[in-house]
């Protein structure tokens, strides 16, 4: 069961690129990400009133999800989406929000008490090398601004510390409710951003829906709700190394759907990738 949520949670997951890149021409990303939210929580009342979810028994709990979910979710896809728009490339962003499992490692002894092993750091770091490799072609800093990367740094501190923060405050909370929460929570931040700073103006191509509503569904009802299921279950390092997977995955999206090519450094990589993240799962 955990095996096969975990294959859906990566492939999930690394769609997210492929649906910013459909998505990207038609919409400013915060008017984009106030949208794929919106259908989301239509989407997930639905589900919590038909099985009839459990809520937050108090308002103590309610806040550490809604918390949570403004880390994992609000303030993560802030600085990926808007460090992509400011003309980071996605190589280099794969690279700096890559550094997640390491991160986690780093800080999760302190604030967890789970300790990584020796093995285990050296599948952190060995799925970090077959990362590089495989997008290694794609990286070009040609052009790339300082604020950019330093949205990309903010999206990893968001997602590393709401991880933890959920692991450690979040274990007893029924997922679909609180992911319910958390889509709200994030909608509520990034709304008046796109007022601010935004002119809210969407083209309503064919390809547009495609995005949003795969992005919605796909990513902020099941990547999230699966990937909460996993923090809940298991060490965060094991999940979070998890992600190390998810570049190789959308290169070979990338080649099926788009007919991008792979090198022998990309296939390299892949398999680096792999060996490192079962090695981070035993230790």
């Amino acid at each position: 069961m955990t095996a096969a949520a975990s294959a859906l949670f990566v492939f999930f997951w690394a769609s997210g690129f492929i649906s910013a890149k459909y998505g990207f021409p038609f919409a400013e990303p915060f008017t984009f990400l106030c949208l794929r939210f919106l259908v989301a929580i239509v989407l997930l009342t639905t589900i919590c009133f038909i099985w009839r979810a459990e809520w937050p028994k108090t308002s103590r709990e309610l806040g550490h999800v809604a918390f949570a979910g403004l880390l994992v979710q609000a303030t993560y896809l802030i600085g990926v989406w808007y460090g992509i728009w400011l003309g980071v490339d996605t190589g280099v962003v794969a690279l700096i929000v890559g550094m997640q499992p390491i991160l986690t490692g780093i800080l999760s002894g302190v604030i967890l008490g789970e300790n990584v092993t020796k093995i285990g750091w050296v599948g952190l770091l060995l799925g970090f090398v077959g990362l590089s490799l495989v997008v290694s072609e794609k990286v070009n800093i040609a052009g790339t601004q300082g604020l950019g990367v330093l949205f990309c740094i903010i999206g990893l501190v968001g997602i590393t510390i709401g991880t933890l923060y959920q692991k450690k405050y979040c274990g007893a909370v029924d997922t679909r409710s609180a992911v319910l929460v958390q889509n709200i929570a994030s909608f509520s931040l990034i709304l008046p951003l796109a007022f601010l700073f935004e002119t809210r103006e969407v083209v309503w191509e064919k390809e547009f829906w495609f995005a949003l509503l795969w992005s919605s569904v796909a990513l902020s009802v099941v990547a999230i709700a699966l990937y909460f299921v996993l923090v809940q279950r298991g060490a965060a390092v094991k999940v979070t190394s998890m992600i190390y997977l998810s570049p190789p995955t959308t290169a070979i999206m990338g080649w099926a759907i788009f007919g991008e090519t792979m090198s022998a450094i990309a296939l390299l990589g892949f398999v680096t990738t792999v060996v490192g993240v079962a090695l981070a799962a035993r230790g």
